[in-house]
């Protein structure tokens, strides 16, 4: 089996679009809460928005070699996606690749390890998101792997899997599973665009709750949530 794998399908182009109006927190609600991940991979400016299909590169642990091959091999939209074994003894990226992938047509880089230059990176456009920074750089002679599964960031990453990251982090769908939850995903906003109108208009109990906390025990058969309301304002 070969080191470098091209023979992978990315998500459509079409639901990359449609993916990019949908928050990965709701992407993470409509996939069973699974798929976001480790909270340490961050990104380096909280504006930075990240969307598109996973390209996947390992590395071994402070060698960038394969991810100098990546910028050269991944097309323009994708996402790098790096398994760097999460260390942070040195930087994989920095500026100068940066603005190779940003020149490149790249979407973005997700990063289990460190970058630097990082104060150059939050005033670019470029969406950066890694696990830590370092001064110190890597070695360039080790080999790896591009175009096969990851895992980053406690999560199992197919190549050509939809990638999508902001202020709070990253999510990955598997690319089976994208146009399912773009659509669960559209119903959840809905849901929650009604739940904000209900609390500007005042109404702050909602049915789920007083029923999951009756089937924990933490509400009794004979009351309800209004009337504790009134219990604790002495009415």
């Amino acid at each position: 089996m070969t080191s470098i794998n091209s023979a992978f399908e990315r998500v459509s182009s079409d639901l990359v679009a449609r993916a990019r109006e949908l928050a990965p927190s709701i992407l993470s609600d409509v996939c069973g809460r699974r798929g976001a991940l480790a909270g340490r991979i961050q990104p380096v400016a909280p504006q930075m928005q990240v969307c598109g299909p996973a390209f996947t590169v390992e590395l071994r642990p402070g060698d960038n070699l394969m991810l100098h091959a990546a910028l050269v091999l991944a097309q323009p939209g994708d996402v790098i996606v790096v398994d760097g074994k999460a260390d942070a003894s040195s930087a994989l990226m920095g500026e100068l690749m940066c603005a190779h992938a940003a020149a490149a047509g790249i979407a973005g880089v997700v990063i289990d390890g460190a970058v630097r230059d990082v104060a150059s990176l939050r005033q670019g456009s470029f969406p950066v998101f890694a696990a830590a920074a370092n001064p110190n750089g890597p070695t360039k002679g080790l080999g790896g792997r591009i175009g096969h599964p990851v895992s980053i960031g406690d999560v199992a990453v197919q190549p050509g899997d939809l990638v999508v990251g902001d202020g709070d982090g990253v999510m990955v769908v598997p690319r089976a599973e994208v146009a399912r939850a773009l659509e669960d995903g559209a119903k959840k906003v809905q849901a929650e665009q009604a739940r904000l109108r209900d609390i500007a208009a005042g109404k702050l109990v909602y049915g789920w709750l007083e029923g999951a906390l009756r089937d924990t025990g933490m509400l009794a058969a004979d009351k309800t949530l209004q009337q504790l309301r009134d219990e604790f304002a002495g009415k």
